[in-house]
């Protein structure tokens, strides 16, 4: 395989179109990296077939895409709808492929859970281009919707954990490498599937182009303004999904302590909170927003993109929040969006991840575990202590210069393609 010349196959659930540096984001940045490196891409995606009526192909330089009218996967309530779709996709991925690219010689598969419904249109175009496969592990499922409670392991909704439980490990299987978002993640893998052989598996954390998205002072406090916010608080902000694994009865229950605490602890005064996003579990926060009207908090939920991103980058420290009971250690990519925008970031987690120990460990941030809202009220003190105290220019910087390091798009990229180098070679 000529490194320059490869056809590389891409699926998953992410539905951005073009891959201009407009769009920036895990994949869509991976999928920039090898076409400027010379590479093709072929993406198929599902879509809501009620919803997406727009023409089932699109190229432009570079990349081809093909859209499957399927049903809405992402951001369902609904799980037996849900599930339908998602075992939906599996044929109709593979019959996409048959169709639309049976001409196309593929070197390279790329896939990214959730799902873990490729194993047919993986083991086909593995056995007809004898491509290398390569799992992007982003999601341990069924396990991880089990230890949130929407799926059981006992009676019938059981046969469904074991359907699932069964795709997964075929996937496994019929990866010939598998890259884990951190060293938990390998851990757990490891662990947890003892048929996968060390030796295919290794790190392949979430990465992006590392871009400066900074913005001036000026524009900071023309954002501000423009949302009203308190130009003396240290603003705190989460920008993303609010679905159950966020945890949002935690989150209510951090703000509320917080705010109870606010005329005995004047240091808490300081902190200012604003949530961005939507999902299954939005409308508990908005109840609560709504009963309260807490004075130190801004919740919304959707804003235009530009939008978004300006807000965020005018706040002071970016929000992780995972439910306190999952068992599966994740490493949510938003992450990322807070260091090259060079903030410091607080996590609230399960202890099983390992995330809270990165930004602790990196000197960008702090961690707790999200099942004690006394704790949490006290973390958010010395945040603003460090704040007081000047402690958070250099933070800004780690923040930043532990993005270039450890996340850079680059660094991904070039591990996968050692992989294919070695294929072709052994080929």
């Amino acid at each position: 395989m000529a490194d320059n010349k490869s056809n590389i196959l891409f699926l998953s659930l992410s539905t951005f179109m073009s891959i201009n540096e407009k769009n920036a984001g895990i994949y869509a940045d991976l999928m920039r990296e090898f076409v400027r490196n010379g590479h093709k891409v072929y993406r198929i995606f599902p879509v809501d077939v009620l919803k997406d009526k727009s023409r089932q192909i699109y190229k432009e330089p570079g990349q081809v895409i093909v859209k499957i009218p399927v049903g809405k996967i992402r951001g369902s309530s609904n799980m037996i709808t849900k599930g339908i779709h998602t075992i939906l996709l599996e044929p109709r991925m593979k019959a996409a492929i048959k169709k639309y690219y049976k001409d196309v010689h593929f070197d390279l598969i790329l896939y990214a859970t959730p799902p873990v419904t490729f194993y047919s249109a993986v083991k086909y175009v593995k056995k007809r281009d004898r491509a290398l496969s390569y799992l992007m592990l982003k999601d341990i499922f069924p396990q991880g919707s089990v230890d949130i409670g929407l799926m059981n392991k006992r009676g019938i909704k059981g046969l469904i954990y074991l359907f699932f439980r069964k795709k997964e490990k075929q996937l496994y299987k019929i990866s010939d490498y598998i890259g884990c978002m951190s060293e938990a993640n390998i851990k757990y893998l490891l662990e947890h599937n003892t048929v996968v052989k060390k030796s295919k598996v290794e790190l392949f954390p979430n990465s992006i182009d590392a871009i400066d998205f900074c913005i001036s002072e000026e524009e900071k406090k023309k954002s501000r303004e423009k949302y009203k916010i308190p130009e003396d608080k240290v603003v705190f902000v989460y920008g993303g999904n609010l679905g159950k694994p966020q945890g949002i009865p935690f989150i209510i229950e951090m703000l509320e302590h917080i705010n109870l605490q606010r005329n005995k602890n004047t240091v808490l005064n300081k902190a200012y909170f604003i949530i961005v996003g939507d999902g299954s579990e939005y409308h508990k926060l908005e109840n609560y927003y709504h009963l309260k009207q807490p004075d130190n908090m801004l919740l919304m939920e959707k804003l235009k993109q530009d939008e978004y991103d300006c807000l965020i980058r005018s706040c002071d420290v970016g929000l992780i929040f995972l439910d306190h009971r999952f068992t599966i250690p994740n490493f949510p990519s938003r992450l990322l969006s807070y260091m090259q925008a060079k903030m410091p970031v607080l996590c609230f987690t399960d202890p099983v991840t390992d995330i809270g120990e990165t930004v602790v460990q990196g000197g960008f941030g702090w961690k707790g575990e999200s099942d004690d809202a006394g704790r949490a009220a006290e973390i958010i003190e010395e945040v603003c202590n460090d704040f007081s105290a000047g402690r958070i220019e250099k933070m800004k910087e780690n923040s930043w210069q532990y993005l270039i390091n450890n996340f850079a798009v680059s660094n991904v990229y070039t591990t996968v393609m050692k992989h294919c180098t070695e294929n072709r070679v052994d080929g």
